[in-house]
């Protein structure tokens, strides 16, 4: 019997072993950020090779099963708990995340005490996204389908409308639906994930979390699983074909197929467009359905990610940071430019990079490094469900 195994949690194994395979490939976006030449953009099909471009298309599949697992989550955790100890925990949750990505985060990401510079990334949108979510779950289920839907299906609709500057109302707009760059007197703010379609996203998790309730006939599960995998995959290939509404940057032909077939999967996640949610959900519905029966050495190892999510997300990103600096210390070089501003993280260091096989590298040893330590932490939190402060770690 596995260590997981004999922990006998009263979790939703494959929804587990599914959270834990985002976070893993997560940390190979965030290698890739401190290891690679950061000016070359995966995404510049003038540019990139399809190698390159595929390392950062994967890891669009991080964010939105990640949020949309947040919200599947709180209705698994709130099913036997008052709608108001619900609305509760997810406020007081979506609090700490986003006071966790000013202070922590922000000293993990740049290795700087300035706090002149926030970055506002995947904790705010969650944390953000739960407070709403906290805010509107009293509403019928039937409501919150509906407003999902509409937040994502629809703010592509919203496209048009831009602002600038650092106004109020510009800054309101910022944190709904454009990303954009405010400098204000001695503190910079990128609002890198604006929050509207993933507030859609999390609600959307939130009404499919019923598929997971108590009761509910796996085999309709199953059913549901397959047309939403399906579906969602067919609804993306039909919107992006028409190549009209959907995504902010229309797909074209490039010099040759492969690159064409690349044009066509580059879509947008600042903010997630229709086509960015329907391509990462899809096949996230199937490997839910796929996923269900397996249990194996593979299946426990994305399990125990799966289960301290928050612990290894935090974490990696400080240890990958410190290991880009200590690599640079050991081969003679300026570790300094490891201690950042907001002008390295947009346009990187000249000269700074390793090869791409040089991420997958360290991306590996990342992951095998954190492995005991999660196994530890999973099986601490497992024997102490008591202690209310872990579900906060």
């Amino acid at each position: 019997m596995t260590n997981t195994q004999t922990l006998k949690l009263p979790r939703i194994q494959s929804i587990d072993v599914l959270r834990g395979l985002v976070i893993i490939i997560m940390a190979l976006d965030h290698v890739r950020d401190y290891f690679y030449p950061l000016a070359d953009d995966p995404t510049n099909l003038e540019t990139t090779t399809p190698i390159l471009f595929f390392t950062r298309f994967i890891t669009h599949y991080c964010a939105p099963i990640f949020v949309f697992l947040a919200g599947t989550s709180a209705y698994l955790y709130g099913q036997n708990r008052p709608k108001k100890e619900l609305s509760k925990f997810l406020i007081s949750r979506g609090i700490w995340l986003v006071f966790l990505e000013v202070t922590v985060m922000t000293v993990f990401w740049w290795f700087s005490l300035d706090f002149d510079f926030f970055n506002l990334q995947v904790l705010w949108a969650i944390g953000v996204s739960m407070i709403a979510l906290g805010l509107l779950i009293r509403l019928p289920t039937k409501i919150l389908l509906i407003i999902g839907l509409i937040l994502v299906a629809g703010h592509n609709v919203l496209d048009g409308i831009t602002m600038e500057g650092g106004e109020p109302l510009a800054i309101l707009w910022y944190i709904l639906h454009q990303p954009n760059f405010v400098q204000f007197e001695s503190i910079s703010v990128m609002f890198l994930y604006p929050i509207l379609p993933w507030i859609g996203v999390i609600i959307l998790g939130y009404v499919f979390g019923q598929l997971y309730s108590k009761g509910f006939d796996p085999s309709q599960r199953h059913k549901w699983l397959l047309r939403l995998g399906i579906g969602s995959i067919t609804a993306f290939l039909l919107i992006r074909g028409i190549n009209v509404y959907g995504d902010l940057d229309p797909w074209s032909l490039q010099r040759n197929g492969t690159y064409t077939f690349l044009s066509f999967l580059n879509v947008t996640k600042y903010p997630p467009s229709l086509d960015f949610i329907l391509v990462t959900l899809g096949p996230a519905f199937l490997f839910l359905l796929g996923i269900e029966k397996v249990k194996n050495r593979f299946t426990d190892f994305l399990l125990t990610f799966g289960r301290v999510p928050f612990f290894f997300y935090v974490l990696h990103v400080f240890v990958i940071h410190l290991l880009a600096l200590v690599v640079l210390v050991i081969n003679g070089e300026d570790y300094s430019i490891m201690f950042m501003d907001s002008s390295v993280m947009a346009v990187g260091v000249p000269g700074y990079g390793y090869p791409l096989y040089v991420t997958y590298i360290v991306w590996i040893g990342v992951v095998l490094f954190f492995y005991p330590l999660c196994l530890r932490y999973m099986k601490y939190k497992a024997a102490n469900r008591d202690k209310w402060w872990l579900s906060y770690l």
